[in-house]
């Protein structure tokens, strides 16, 4: 299984608020050989750290594609920029942000990006509990942990919460 996960908590001038932004981003992919073969329930997350940046939507998305772990790494990026992400300061306000969270199961070092699994995954709910959902049975790649046990061990400030509302976001 592959595994990306999204978040935009800024409106575009074309797609509108961040969920349809998300929406639009998952339909680019297809333009850049990668098929989502489903996704999670939208999800709804404060910034990180704390401040008054809008919260983000958040999901994550099974892929499928013939390209390389780097090469889906390049189109995500691609697909950012294509959106009018500029990478800047760290954990800023944004209108996409697409990460590679996990490549069947691979373990790869720094040395060789893209950093498989994604490093910072662990400690943010806003890919573990969407993942929960989309995979229940999903364990860490390095540790072995399952995705239950590392919700369990995140701090209490980590929410992120199911958008109930598919229209909202």
């Amino acid at each position: 299984m592959i595994v990306i996960a999204l978040g935009a908590n800024l409106p575009h001038a074309v797609y509108g608020p961040p969920r349809a932004v998300l929406q639009a981003a998952l339909t680019a992919l297809s333009r850049h050989g990668i098929a989502v073969v489903r996704r999670s329930r939208w999800y709804r997350s404060p910034p990180w750290p704390p401040s008054d940046q809008p919260w983000y939507v958040n999901a994550v998305a099974e892929i499928a594609t013939d390209l390389s772990p780097d090469e889906v790494l390049a189109v995500l990026h691609r697909v950012e920029a294509e959106f009018g992400r500029r990478r800047g300061a760290r954990n800023a306000a944004r209108v996409l942000d697409l990460d590679l969270i996990d490549w069947h199961g691979m373990r790869r070092g720094s040395a060789t990006p893209p950093e498989l699994p994604h490093p910072r995954m662990r400690t943010r709910g806003f890919v573990l509990r969407p993942l929960a959902e989309l995979a229940p049975q999903w364990r860490h790649p390095s540790t072995g942990e399952t995705i239950a046990e590392l919700i369990a061990q995140m701090p209490p400030d980590t929410p992120a919460e199911p958008i109930e509302d598919e229209s909202a976001g």
